[in-house]
C-alpha cells in the first residue's frame, strides 16, 4: 500500500495488523442483528491504554464528526478524525494512530458516499497489538517528512523560477574587428559537415566576451598566402553567428573545385589559424528602413541574405516583410534550411520563403524544379515600385548576369540588367551583394 501525504507518495513500511479477538465486556446489550454486508460491518480499534493513549475517531454515519474535543487535545486539529480519550459511541470507527487505519478509513468513506446505513449496536470487537519501538509514531514522522519534502519544493522552485527570469549581467562586449585595417589570426576550433561540399568553420575569438564588431549588413576579409603562392589570396565571407554571439564566429564555406581559398578552408585542421580582417561594410540596415524586400540567393549566396534576414526578426520593433527566393542544385545543397523553416513558421505572415532546385525530390510540393526564371519571380516579387521595396541578389556569377547584372565595383552597383530590367526594377530598387 501506498499513501499520499501533501502531494508525496510515501511506501507504508510498516505492513499489514495483526488482529487478536477481546473477550466482550459483561452488560446488558440489546439482542444481536443481523450481520451487515462486510463493506460497512462495525468495528472498533484501539490500542492498549498502556501504549497510546489518543486514538483517532472516524465516524461511520452521514452526521458530522464529534465535536467534543477535550481542550488538551484541541490543538491538533485533523480533516478527517478528532483525537478522543476514550471509546464512547459504539456507532463509531476507532483507530489507532498510526498508517494502519488507512485503508479501512477509505473503505468507510467508499461506502458511506454510496448509501451506508448507520451500524448496528451490536457488532464484533477486535483490538491491534501495538505496533514495535521503530515504528511508533510513524504517521507523525511521515506527515512532517512530506509537509518539509512539500515547503522545500515549493520554495525551491520558486527560487529557481526567480533566478531565471533574472538575466544573467555580463560585462561589456569587447568587438573583435573595429575597421582600423588589422589583421587578426583566428583559431579554428570546430568544423562540421553542413552538405557533401559545405562545411561550417568556427573560429575563436581572442577573449571570452569578444564579439565580431560586424554591423549589418557587413562581411569580413580573408587571407591566405600558401608555400608557392606569390601573392596571398583574399576573399570576403558572412558569418552566419549571431553578431552577439561571444568567444567564436561561424562561417559556412563551399568547397569550389579550383577555389584557392575554399579549398584551404576544407584543408584545415583544428588548432590551425587565419588571418581575418573588417568589417567590409555592405548595406546599411535601420528597422523598417523598407517595407518589403525580396532576397534573390543561389548557394552560399545566402549568407549575407540570413545575415539581414536573422537581423530584422530578431529585432521586435522591426515589422518588414521579406520574401526568400533561394535556388540550389538538390536538396542537400541547401543550407541554413532549417533555421530558415523555423523563421517561415514563427513569422508566416511576414516571411516567406521559394525553393528553386535543378532536380526536385519526388513527389514534393515544396520546391520547384529548373531555374529562378521571369516567371517565377513575376509571381512572387512585389510589383516594382508599388510600395517602398528592396530586392537583393547574391549568388555565382551566372546568377548575376542572367537576373540583375553584374555590379562594376564594391562602390558601384552599375545598371539593373537581366530578368529584373524585364520587370521594371530600377537600380534603386536593386542592391547585388
Amino acid at each position: 500500500m501506498v499513501v499520499e501525504i501533501n502531494g508525496q507518495t510515501l511506501p507504508d513500511e510498516e505492513g499489514p495488523q495483526t488482529h487478536s479477538a477481546i473477550q466482550e465486556p459483561k452488560q446488558s446489550r440489546p439482542p444481536p442483528a443481523t450481520p451487515l454486508p462486510a463493506l460497512h460491518r462495525h468495528r472498533t480499534l484501539l490500542r492498549p491504554p498502556s501504549r497510546h493513549r489518543h486514538i483517532f475517531l472516524l465516524h461511520a454515519s452521514a452526521s458530522p464528526l464529534r465535536t467534543d474535543t477535550p481542550p488538551a487535545l484541541a490543538h491538533r486539529p485533523s480533516p478527517l478524525a478528532l483525537p478522543i480519550d476514550t471509546p464512547t459511541e459504539p456507532q463509531s470507527y476507532l483507530f489507532p494512530a498510526d498508517m494502519s487505519f488507512t485503508r479501512s478509513m477509505f473503505t468507510s468513506i467508499r461506502g458511506l458516499s454510496q448509501g451506508g446505513v448507520p451500524i448496528k449496536q451490536t457488532a464484533r470487537k477486535y483490538t491491534t497489538a501495538g505496533p514495535t519501538s521503530s515504528n511508533k509514531n510513524i504517521f507523525l514522522y511521515s506527515a512532517a517528512a512530506g509537509v518539509a519534502a512539500g515547503v522545500t519544493y515549493y520554495f525551491g522552485f520558486k527560487d529557481t523560477a526567480a533566478a531565471s527570469l533574472v538575466k544573467k549581467e555580463l560585462p561589456p562586449a569587447i568587438p573583435t574587428f573595429t575597421g582600423d585595417n588589422t589583421w587578426v589570426g583566428l583559431k579554428l576550433i570546430e568544423i562540421e559537415a553542413v552538405t557533401p561540399d559545405t562545411k561550417r568553420f568556427r573560429f575563436a575569438l581572442p577573449e571570452e566576451n569578444s564579439v565580431s564588431g560586424l554591423k549589418i549588413a557587413s562581411a569580413l576579409l580573408t587571407k591566405y598566402k600558401g608555400p608557392n603562392d606569390a601573392k596571398p589570396t583574399l576573399r570576403p565571407y558572412t558569418p552566419v553567428s549571431d553578431e552577439d554571439d561571444r568567444g567564436y564566429l561561424d562561417l559556412l564555406v563551399k568547397r569550389y573545385e579550383n577555389g584557392p581559398m575554399s579549398e584551404h578552408f576544407h584543408s584545415m585542421e583544428i588548432n590551425q589559424r587565419l588571418d581575418f580582417k573588417g568589417p567590409l561594410p555592405k548595406y546599411e540596415w535601420t528597422p523598417n528602413k523598407h517595407e518589403h524586400i525580396a532576397l534573390i540567393a543561389g548557394g552560399t549566396g545566402i549568407t549575407p541574405m540570413y545575415q539581414l534576414i536573422r537581423a530584422i526578426f530578431k529585432n521586435p520593433e522591426d515589422k518588414t516583410k521579406v520574401t526568400l527566393v533561394y535556388g540550389n542544385r538538390s536538396e542537400n545543397d541547401i543550407i541554413l534550411k532549417k533555421e530558415l523553416e523555423r523563421l517561415e513558421n514563427t513569422y508566416p505572415q511576414r516571411f516567406k520563403a521559394f525553393y528553386v532546385l535543378d532536380k526536385k525530390p519526388a513527389d514534393s510540393n515544396w520546391a520547384v524544379e529548373g531555374y529562378v526564371n521571369k516567371e517565377l519571380l513575376k509571381t512572387v516579387l512585389p510589383e516594382p515600385k508599388s510600395t517602398n521595396l528592396k530586392i537583393f541578389v547574391c549568388g555565382p556569377p551566372g546568377m548575376y548576369k542572367a537576373i540583375s547584372g553584374n555590379k562594376i565595383s564594391p562602390k558601384d552597383q552599375g545598371e539593373v540588367e537581366g530578368i529584373l530590367k524585364e520587370l521594371g526594377y530600377t537600380k534603386e530598387e536593386v542592391y547585388k551583394f
